[in-house]
């Protein structure tokens, strides 16, 4: 996610970094050659060029900016719902370790770390399968050496995890160390927990229909090439430059809603969940009353990860 200051006049001409400028460049590049070419061939053969008139291009241009705006505010939807969830799921860790720290008894206290730890191997196995990294990995560190084989086995790491939180709970209220409102309380956190990992599964795993995108692609591809054969006769050789600033506006916002769409991913315009992840674990270390703590993590070239 780019986090940088508000940007003054010249930032906002002549920022790169997560502009997607780069990321367009060949395209517009592409549309702008080819307007060069055609008011080329006007200016030496005139008489060759077929007259167009620019009624045509307005008309599909207003068509396709309503079908790029609904486009766009569908996968803004999808980056703003998984970034709720990730909230959701920074509060829901923040309540377990105050909870688990001031209910358990003060003679459980290893299992106090287990279930706090545990909550930090979860933020973080799910922050890597999102990613499409190993999960089992990233929560490894986090949790007993006994339960490393069963994480090794499961399909989910996530919920491989959070079974081994209601186990302990379990025992607890087995135990006599919880009463049942008490056990009812913590789980209701892991069940939240459980949602929150559905819901970024559901995002991940359901992008936008492939047939509405693909509509798009075609019809901006389509209406930036025809475009310099709308505006050549009556711009001439500025046909180059607003086709290059039309191209810009078209591809650009195709561009940024494919990034928006998979808001999990590591481009410089998704969520930042490595931070998100830490920001979990630097407040759990904190319940636990860790001496030391690690560093939140910042921003590279304005680039969150």
């Amino acid at each position: 996610m780019i986090v940088r200051p508000r940007p003054g006049p010249l930032d906002l001409l002549f920022a790169i970094r997560g502009s997607i400028v780069l990321l367009i460049l060949p395209r517009v590049g592409t549309i702008a050659l080819l307007a060069l070419a055609l008011a080329v061939w006007d200016r030496l053969r005139p008489d060759d060029f077929p007259e167009f008139t620019t009624a045509p291009f307005a008309l599909l241009g207003i068509t396709l900016s309503i079908f790029l705006g609904f486009r766009n505010s569908g996968c803004y939807d999808r980056w703003w719902e998984a970034r709720k969830l990730w909230g959701q799921l920074i509060l829901e860790a923040r309540a377990f370790a105050r909870e688990v720290s001031a209910l358990l008894p003060p003679e459980e206290a290893a299992a106090r770390e287990r279930l706090l730890r545990r909550t930090i191997g979860f933020a973080q196995a799910l922050a890597a399968e999102l990613r499409g990294r190993d999960g089992r990995e990233r929560a490894r560190p986090w949790l007993p050496a006994g339960e490393h084989p069963a994480l090794a086995t499961s399909i989910h790491p996530g919920e491989a995890i959070l079974r081994a939180q209601s186990r302990d709970l379990a025992a607890l209220l087995r135990a006599g160390r919880l009463s049942d409102m008490l056990y009812t309380a913590l789980a209701a956190h892991l069940n939240s927990m459980t949602g929150i990992q559905a819901g970024c599964e559901r995002i991940r795993n359901t992008p936008l229909p492939y047939a509405y995108s693909l509509l798009l692609h075609r019809t901006a591809w389509l209406f930036c090439l025809l475009m310099p054969f709308g505006f050549v006769g009556t711009l001439g050789f500025a046909t180059p430059l607003v086709a290059a600033i039309l191209a810009y506006a078209v591809f650009g916002l195709d561009a940024l809603s494919d990034e928006l769409e998979e808001p999990f991913g590591e481009a410089a315009n998704d969520l930042p969940l490595d931070a998100m992840a830490r920001t979990i674990e630097r407040d759990v270390l904190e319940a636990l009353g860790a001496p030391v703590l690690p560093e939140p993590l910042r921003p590279e070239r304005y680039v969150l990860r």
